[in-house]
């Protein structure tokens, strides 16, 4: 084999093969290969286990996850979606009366998590009727 056909066989073709003289740096941080279980020397000591964490498994640093058995939440009312959206839903029907208790129920009652969304849009349609009540008795009176 001649000298210029090992250098073409040298050569790399492709988008990504980058300088040929260009050297890799080893891989930081990736697992590097080692051999089968069975494969290493029978005079050699079998290697030490991995090292696990034993602290559990912690989804964001800071915050322990909880252990034992969960807790059960009881059913909402009103087929499960709550009561303050069954009140937001309800309020079309009735004259925007449900939205107002809605609205006070989220003022002076202690609510459940679960619930306060239907409660927040029963108050935001409640102040938008109100707004409407309002535009639409003084509309008449101005001329």
């Amino acid at each position: 084999m001649s000298e210029e056909s090992k250098n073409r066989s040298d050569q790399h073709y492709g988008t990504f093969q980058g300088v040929p003289t260009y050297s890799q740096p080893p891989a930081v941080g990736f697992p590097q290969p080692v051999p089968p279980p069975g494969a290493a020397e029978p005079s050699a000591p079998p290697p030490p286990p991995p090292q696990y964490y034993a602290h559990g498994y912690q989804a964001v640093p800071g915050y322990a996850v909880a252990e034992g058995t969960p807790v059960r939440e009881r059913r909402l009312p009103c087929c499960g979606i709550g009561l303050g959206w069954f009140l937001f839903i309800i309020g079309f029907f009735l004259a925007a009366v449900p939205w107002y208790v809605g609205f006070f129920l989220l003022l002076c009652a202690r609510v459940d998590y679960r619930e306060k969304p239907g409660y927040i849009a029963c108050t935001i349609a409640a102040i938008l009727a109100t707004i409407a009540i309002i535009f639409g008795v003084t509309k008449g009176t101005g001329e």
